[in-house]
């Protein structure tokens, strides 16, 4: 049983069904269950960390079909066990294949799942859903490129963090129905939740990144119109729509969906999919751009989309060398800021360690009150200072004023530090590479003083 499947529970209740311990994790309370599992929130006493723990239940029935399938499910995510490292995938920290009830420890979430905003009457605003939809398609375009396809996502399956009534997170979880492409036993096919499911997963056919397409565009689609793209009393009905009707148009179920976004879904629910977006990156940058333009209204959501920060540091050259989960780890940790025309980054006779990356606008560099440089987007600034082994070095020697309005991303040696270790080595591959090709620049100027001037 998928532990989105099960009945949420209030963890901070008293429950007697709950045993003290699983394993090493001392469990706080029974957080929800279903028919073949249950799940617990626990406590990792040795990491200090708050975990989920679902527990497989076989029942008095453990060589019966179901309970086959089941141990198959459980081991498809025990194989994942450390293996996905996104921001927005649930991490599988632990699997333990006890005879009678083996259980899988994975990340908790504490917001519970898309599953709630759903409904007509608790429906996100559009800029939300579009937001969510990016994160959700960098992650599966990862899990895509580690060679796994979900074949399950639906709403239940997207835990959410939340901060009042904004969504802050998404994180796609429940791999029991994955299809792992370097596995080396025979998979189950037809597997998935129906209203989700696209006609070649429901033909058994062989599968790629676009039939977890069409399930998210599915999903986008419920979470715009407050109802699934095909709905029936009798799954024989659904299949017969999921075959050969063409959902609603979004535009009659909501007001203000934008033309790109309503195209993006139904390219997303084509029945054949060639006509689908090529790959997870196209799927992503057309929600990108929506989240950046001023189509849609922002409301009180946050005055710059992580999806927009995202992008932004992907089309610099400093950051050409970053992955998607050191980009993320970016996009959360850095000190965004605006700057104003003749703002000061830097004044000539401070000391300072911090280092500014020109996302947006430009920059002028001053040496004794004359202009030397100007540098724009993708350029670094103060990173000598950063890296100087001693105070005396981290006298600043030029004043780099904003030429004109910027936007950068700054970093301190504390702020680094709170980054992970793959993250930092490629920091210091990018500084590398500008020390090197402003030493070559300073190489040029003094051989080819004329040309460069």
């Amino acid at each position: 049983m998928p532990l989105s499947n099960l009945i949420n529970a209030d963890p901070e209740l008293p429950n007697a069904g709950a045993p003290s311990h699983i394993g090493k994790y001392t469990v706080k309370g029974k957080i929800g269950e279903g028919a073949t599992s249950e799940v617990f929130l626990g406590h990792d006493p040795f990491a200090n960390r708050d975990v989920a723990i679902k527990r497989v239940r076989f029942g008095e029935m453990p060589n019966s079909r179901e309970s086959h399938y089941q141990r198959r499910f459980f081991a498809a995510e025990a194989a994942l066990v450390g293996r996905l490292h996104h921001p927005n995938v649930v991490q599988i920290l632990d699997a333990v294949a006890d005879v009678d009830e083996p259980y899988l420890v994975m990340e908790y979430v504490s917001g519970g799942t898309l599953r709630r905003y759903c409904r007509a009457d608790s429906l996100l605003p559009l800029t939300q859903v579009v937001e969510i939809g990016f994160k959700c398609a960098m992650a599966l375009g990862y899990c895509y490129r580690q060679g796994l396809i979900h074949r399950d996502v639906k709403p239940a399956n997207l835990l959410v963090e939340v901060d009042g009534d904004q969504v802050t997170q998404v994180k796609v979880t429940d791999f029991g129905s994955v299809f792992n492409q370097g596995a080396d036993h025979t998979q189950i096919y037809r597997v998935g939740s129906l209203a989700y499911m696209s006609p070649e997963q429901l033909d058994g056919d062989v599968l790629d990144a676009r039939a977890d397409m069409y399930s998210l565009a599915a999903v986008l689609y419920h979470l715009i119109a407050g109802r699934p793209p095909f709905d029936a009393q009798q799954q024989p009905a659904i299949m017969h729509q999921i075959y050969n009707a063409t959902a609603p148009s979004l535009a009659l179920l909501r007001e203000g969906v934008p033309k790109e976004l309503q195209s993006l879904i139904e390219r997303g629910l084509a029945k054949d999919r060639d006509l689908r977006p090529a790959d997870w990156n196209e799927f992503a940058q057309v929600l990108s751009q929506l989240g950046a333009s001023a189509t849609l209204s922002r409301g009180s959501v946050q005055e710059v989309l992580d999806s927009e920060r995202f992008t932004l540091l992907r089309s610099l050259e400093f950051f050409a060398g970053f992955g998607d989960v050191e980009l993320w780890e970016v996009v959360h940790r850095a000190k965004w800021q605006r700057h104003g025309y003749g703002a000061a980054l830097f004044r000539k006779g401070e000391e300072g360690n911090t280092f500014h990356i020109v996302t947006q606008g430009q920059v002028e560099i001053y040496r004794d009150g004359k202009s030397v440089a100007k540098l724009g987007a993708g350029n670094s600034v103060g990173e000598m200072a950063y890296l100087a082994p001693n105070p005396e070095l981290r006298v600043h020697t030029v004043d780099i004023l904003v030429a004109q309005p910027a936007t950068t991303v700054a970093f301190t040696p504390e702020s680094i530090e709170q980054l992970s270790l793959p993250t930092r080595h490629l920091f210091d591959k990018a500084f590398i590479g500008v020390l090197v090709r402003r030493l070559h620049a300073a190489h040029e100027a003094l051989a080819h003083p004329r040309r460069v001037m």
